[in-house]
Parts: structure tokens; C-alpha cells; sequence
């Protein structure tokens, strides 16, 4: 198994992913050839909480055009996770001190 934290990358910051929480749904910015049980397992592993479900969303980069050279390129493509935990666990992520 690979290392969790090569799995899950970051938290995603939105006002979206923040409403989610309320919920006890976090969202995750994931490795893009990571399947549902590894990221499973790595939120367990990582925060020790018990996770009820997995649900993975592939995003694909916008093309952008230069507009003086008209140059085109590509964003990258990510993974995303959203991470459904079971009633009364929590994840830390920004917690005000």
C-alpha cells in the first residue's frame, strides 16, 4: 500500500466544501490514480476517524489562451474526494487557536 499521505494532497478550501463539513462530508484533493478503498483507508489512517463512504469526482484543466501570443495551454487535471464520515467524528483541518 502506498503511503496515505501521498494519497490524500490537500483539503479543499471553498465556501462550497465548507457547507459540506456541517454535514460531516470533507472534501480532499487526491492523488489521480488513487481508487476508493486506498483513500479510505488513508483518511482512517491518517485521522483516525470511521469512514462510511467514498465518492471521487475526476476534474479535467480548463485550456487557456494567451491573448497577445495566442499561445494555448492547458491547467492540470485533478482528482477530487469527497469523504462522507460516520455520525460524531470530526477531522481537525482548521481549527482556530
Amino acid at each position: 500500500m502506498k503511503d496515505p499521505r501521498d494519497i490524500i494532497i490537500s483539503p479543499v478550501v471553498s465556501e462550497k466544501s465548507y457547507g459540506l463539513i456541517e454535514q460531516g462530508v470533507y472534501t480532499f484533493v487526491v492523488d489521480k490514480k488513487a481508487s476508493k478503498p486506498e483513500i479510505h483507508d488513508a483518511v482512517e489512517l491518517i485521522w483516525g476517524v470511521k469512514v462510511v463512504s467514498v465518492n471521487t469526482m475526476n476534474r479535467h484543466g480548463k485550456t487557456q489562451k494567451n491573448r497577445r501570443t495566442n499561445v494555448k495551454g492547458k491547467r492540470p487535471d485533478s482528482k477530487r474526494a469527497l469523504v462522507t464520515l460516520a455520525p460524531g467524528n470530526e477531522i481537525p483541518l482548521f481549527e482556530n487557536n
